[in-house]
């Protein structure tokens, strides 16, 4: 093959002649050549960015492992991916996300050095190869200027967009001698950054393997349990504090794992939603507490918690009329609460649902109130029916002026707006006086009762006329399986998953 000056390439074939002399002949192939580079390319690039794709990373990655095994140096593998990128996609349509993913790809090869490779392996979900570096020192910077560098908001056919991105980290040798290795470790970095926040990075570290083991081996018990029923409801009472008597019980999920007794629902819930279980776990709950609710006495209500993928959930009003109509329960009876995540999404499809629910008859509650950004904006805007009055302000009620002062003014708003308030987390005596006194009209915690199955329902409405009597003034004594950390809106429960746990 001869390459010209002018970019062409000939192929040049000499064959000998019978009587001496030879015959040569000339075919241009710059054509073929050019047609062969490109289909070569297309194999290891990605097609919308134009990235190295997995066949390439695959290809560099090995070729530093080699580099790395001759010269005794250490390379990272910096795996990323963008936080909440599936909802540009769900709002303003894969166009633009594609676009997106395209500028993407531009800011990562201008903050690596010549020499390291940027590779999407698919999706959202990019790779770094850092090699002959100071480690951690050099990947801790690149990882930083990943993620400062994709924050900046993007603008893109003329839709402003802001997003992040999360890193996990792992390092050659330490972490692994092969890509697989390297790839799976960094993986699992970037799940923990994932977790603990987003627009982050981790390095691997060992424990990280064992624990999603562990959490593998939950999530197959977790559908196991759907399958094989291993879920209870417990209940909470909910005292109305003019009355004096028990208004409502709250429905609080347990799961009772063969093996590990009851298992607590800040770890399986999450885990649920991750896993797209909440949805049909919500539906049961729904419908099993509105059973029981049917045989309780007088007017009680039953309160259950929706968590914002149930919430998403085309079936949720059908869920919530089937519930009523196979129970017998009466919509002014059941009661849902939500938190200010699902009023977070969209919010004329919200409106909307929430409408629609009111429409029924059934009560619905802004749960874990004070906590969120725009609690008032949600109560002009949504349809609520009762406030809960988070419990942090509960238990600082005695000690912080600040947190009665807010009490006060829930009260006062909720009287106003026709809107009844719970005060959450009561456990002593002088808290369920002080909500009292501020103007609370029904209190949920401890004292009255921790939560319990519904067999234990007339044990609670007892427990609950006694401390309306004076005859008992301390917290309820836990129970096997049950501590402090359960109560209903302490911890991660409300912050993680609404739903009923």
């Amino acid at each position: 093959l001869v390459e010209l000056r002018d970019g062409r390439t000939i192929d040049l074939i000499h064959q000998p002649l019978p009587g001496g002399g030879w015959l040569a002949t000339h075919h241009d192939v710059t054509d073929l050549r050019r047609s062969e580079a490109k289909i070569s390319h297309m194999a290891r690039h990605d097609g919308l960015t134009e990235l190295p794709n997995r066949i390439l990373f695959r290809e560099r990655a090995e070729e530093a492992l080699v580099e790395m095994r001759r010269d005794g140096s250490k390379i990272a593998f910096l795996c990323l991916d963008l936080d909440h990128f599936k909802a540009v996609n769900d709002t303003l349509g894969h166009p633009v996300g594609d676009a997106l993913l395209r500028e993407v790809a531009a800011r990562l090869k201008q903050v690596v050095r010549e020499g390291d490779t940027v590779a999407r392996l698919g999706g959202d979900e990019f790779v770094i190869i850092q090699t002959a570096v100071d480690q951690p020192v050099e990947s801790t910077a690149l990882a930083q200027r990943v993620i400062d560098g994709l924050s900046v908001p993007y603008v893109i056919d003329g839709h402003g967009v802001m997003i992040s991105a999360s890193v996990g980290i792992s390092i050659a040798p330490n972490d692994g001698w092969d890509a697989d290795q390297l790839l799976k470790n960094g993986d699992l970095a970037l799940y923990r950054a994932k977790a603990e926040g987003r627009r982050t990075y981790r390095f691997f570290e060992p424990e990280m393997d064992a624990r999603m083991q562990a959490r593998r081996f939950l999530e197959l018990d977790l559908r196991e349990a759907v399958v094989r029923e291993q879920f209870e409801i417990y209940y909470q009472p909910l005292l109305n504090l003019d009355r004096g008597e028990v208004s409502c019980f709250e429905a609080l999920l347990r799961w009772h794992h063969p093996t590990r007794g009851i298992v607590s629902p800040a770890e399986f819930i999450p885990l649920a939603e991750e896993i797209g279980l909440i949805v049909p776990i919500g539906e049961w709950v729904i419908k099993q507490a509105s059973l029981d609710a049917a045989s309780w006495p007088g007017s009680i209500k039953v309160a259950v918690n929706l968590s914002p993928a149930q919430f998403r959930n085309a079936r949720l009003l059908s869920t919530i009329v089937e519930a009523l109509d196979t129970s017998g329960l009466l919509p002014s009876r059941l009661e849902l609460e939500i938190t200010e995540t699902v009023l977070l999404a969209n919010s004329q499809a919200t409106l909307a649902m929430l409408q629609h629910i009111h429409m029924l008859g059934v009560h619905i509650a802004m749960d874990d109130f004070g906590t969120g950004y725009s609690s008032l904006s949600y109560l002009r805007s949504f349809p609520f029916d009762k406030i809960k009055i988070d419990q942090s302000f509960v238990k600082d009620a005695g000690d912080i002026d600040s947190s009665v002062a807010i009490i006060r003014a829930v009260t006062s708003l909720g009287n106003s707006l026709g809107m009844q308030t719970t005060a959450e987390g009561v456990e002593t005596v002088e808290q369920l006086e002080r909500v009292r006194r501020e103007g609370c009209t029904e209190a949920q915690g401890f004292l009255l009762s921790r939560p319990l199955p519904a067999r234990d329902i007339p044990a609670m409405l007892e427990r609950t006329r006694a401390v309306v009597a004076g005859e008992i003034i301390e917290t309820a004594p836990e129970t096997t399986g049950e501590g402090n950390r359960e109560q209903p809106s302490a911890g991660p429960r409300r912050r993680n998953a609404s739903v009923p746990t």
